[in-house]
């Protein structure tokens, strides 16, 4: 022990020798237990072209399967991928270890050496490999440690280490293929995190993804795990230490093509396939985690590995570079917490103690419901009450001077006849203020209105669940301007005539600071309306837009509307005229 750290120390067998292979000579396999090697997939048609096939088909080959039918086909359709892999101009190659493999080990017969400090606290599978094989892996990771220094955490490296030892001739090949994937630096790509942020970062990247694409499964862990984000740390453990070997080698194929975007993918539809196997009732007093993580290892028993496939590439994902900003915004947000780049994994508690919470409207287990939809990089923080008219009266004004300088805001709104609903908003209400003297929309795709009595439910963006209907914005293309204003006009529930209980609908505002992940101007929308996501003006603030308004309050904060919209598509949140009880707006502590 040093300090208060253990360090694990391997010590070899005298059969565990510690000498170089240089002999290219043998093939793929020699790292291998046959024994335990699944069988090949059905014999397929290879033609002798498939080396130079371009990437896109590539992809769909690989997404098939293709490579599953012949292992000297799926060593050499490795080997190529990752030599073209565009990486940093210095990257170790196989002479290099040879080199630097020598030095360290030599020709003992036994040896002991310590592991990389990166893989403090990470597990080691070692799939079908044989003694041979197990011995490599460990040199390998050593090597790994020695050229690339910069490593402070990487609990997802020893897997494919070992997976890519399946598939080579020599030690030397692997390091050289594993290096490569290190020293990517194709632009918003990642194939391998780093650092304890990056992989902290990834995350909460994979909490958002499932926060938006499998809305039943996050609920159901949300009302059953007191720590959701813990939940989801173990993510890539699903990949690639729980799931077997013929399954790990297929997410390993596509991998190499499509980088970590696709293992977002099949961990969602992994969690997906969780939902449909158990139940609520199933789930009352047992460890999520754990069984989650049983589910993994018995997923044979529920799912063909290409049907799983298949699930995974029917989720429709946004862009790679909206998901890298996402993972970008939640490193800033890890790093607001004080995690850095150098330090190795720590103690760290991310989950928001809700035991001293307390609020006039809502409880604080259904506040942790609510705080469960949050994005991840947010709900690190724990809720601060900016604003309650029971507190700071029914004044619109004294709303924008509370809430101004505070970025997102949660809006919780209890009604007259017991109804409870809201909003999540994703900027500073102080963006009213762009807009000069029109009342212009703002804010981003994280916005979503809830409700949260009588029945609990969320409503996003239109687009989280259709993204495939919002284009990526060339960078050439310029808007359109904006459609022009419309007066709306209803009456209050006690039959008086007003113009402040439907507002007009502003001029969507697309000028100025958005937050980065899911701003409208990424996209190219097939509807104006479909983007109006808050305004605020004297005479009231309004949510949601396009057909009519989610949410809508007037300037006393007393009376207010609630209808379809086509920005959330949504159904009216409660009556639809309503008279306010209680009014709170939350926001986020060191924000």
């Amino acid at each position: 022990m040093f300090g208060s750290s253990p360090v694990t120390i391997v010590i070899t067998s005298e059969a565990d020798t510690w000498d170089i292979d240089a002999s290219s000579g043998l093939g793929c396999g020699q790292f291998v237990d046959w024994d335990r090697m699944p069988d090949l997939e059905q014999q397929a048609y290879i033609p002798r072209d498939v080396l130079s096939k371009p990437p896109k088909e590539l992809k769909k080959l690989a997404r098939e399967g293709y490579w599953a039918a012949s292992r000297t086909l799926r060593a050499q359709v490795y080997h190529q991928i990752i030599q073209q892999v565009a990486c940093r101009l210095v990257t170790p190659d196989a002479l290099v270890y040879r080199d630097v493999a020598s030095r360290l080990f030599g020709k003992l017969s036994v040896s002991s050496h310590p592991l990389p400090e990166f893989l403090e606290g990470c597990s080691m599978p070692t799939y079908c490999l044989n003694l041979e094989g197990v011995t490599a892996l460990k040199k390998i990771l050593i090597c790994v440690d020695n050229l690339f220094p910069d490593i402070t955490y990487s609990p997802m490296l020893p897997s494919l280490v070992a997976l890519l030892l399946h598939y080579s001739e020599d030690e030397a090949q692997c390091f050289e293929n594993i290096s490569r994937l290190i020293a990517s630096n194709t632009p918003h790509t990642s194939y391998i995190d780093q650092s304890f942020l990056a992989h902290q970062a990834s995350c909460m990247t994979f909490g958002d993804l499932a926060n938006k694409h499998c809305p039943t499964a996050h609920k159901l862990i949300a009302s059953t795990s007191e720590n959701v984000f813990e939940v989801y740390s173990k993510w890539l453990s699903w990949l690639f230490h729980d799931l077997p070997f013929n399954f790990a080698i297929r997410v390993f194929d596509v991998y190499l093509l499509e980088g970590q975007k696709v293992l977002y993918r099949i961990a969602l539809a992994l969690l997906k396939q969780y939902r449909l196997s158990v139940t609520s009732a199933e789930l009352e007093g047992t460890d999520i985690k754990a069984d989650l993580q049983a589910f993994a290892q018995n997923i044979a028993e529920h799912v063909t590995v290409d049907k799983l496939l298949e699930r995974a590439f029917g989720i429709r994902l946004f862009s790679r570079k909206e998901i890298w900003l996402l993972q970008m915004a939640n490193r800033k947000a890890l790093m607001e917490r004080g995690i850095t780049m150098v330090q190795s994994r720590q103690s760290f508690h991310l989950a928001v103690d809700m035991q001293n919470f307390s609020s006039s409207i809502v409880t604080a287990q259904e506040m942790r419901i609510v705080w469960s939809w949050i994005p991840e990089r947010f709900s690190l923080f724990p809720p601060l009450l900016l604003f309650s008219t029971s507190e700071d009266g029914c004044s619109l004004q004294r709303f924008y001077t509370c809430c101004e300088g505070y970025e997102p805001t949660v809006l919780l709104i209890k009604t007259t006849e017991g109804e409870v609903c809201g909003a999540f908003l994703s900027s500073d209400w102080s963006e009213r203020k762009k807009s000069g003297a029109t009342s212009g929309f703002f804010g981003t795709g994280e916005c979503f209105v809830f409700t949260v009595r009588p029945e609990t439910e969320r409503y996003e963006w239109v687009f989280i669940k259709k993204p495939e209907l919002a284009k990526a914005v060339p960078r050439s293309r310029q808007r359109s301007p904006s459609p022009s204003p419309t007066s709306l006009l209803t009456s209050s529930p006690d039959g008086r005539s007003t113009s402040s209980n439907r507002l007009t609908v502003p001029t969507p505002q697309r000028k100025g600071r958005l937050s980065p992940f899911l701003a409208i101007r990424h996209f190219l929308l097939p509807s104006k309306t479909a983007s109006m996501f808050m305004s605020g003006s004297r005479e009231g603030i309004v949510i949601g837009g396009g057909g009519g308004q989610a949410l809508s309050l007037d300037a006393d904060l007393l009376w207010g509307h609630t209808e379809h919209c086509e920005t959330f598509d949504n159904p009216p949140l409660c009556q639809e005229n309503f008279k306010v009880q209680l009014l709170e707006v939350w926001g986020f502590q060191n924000t």
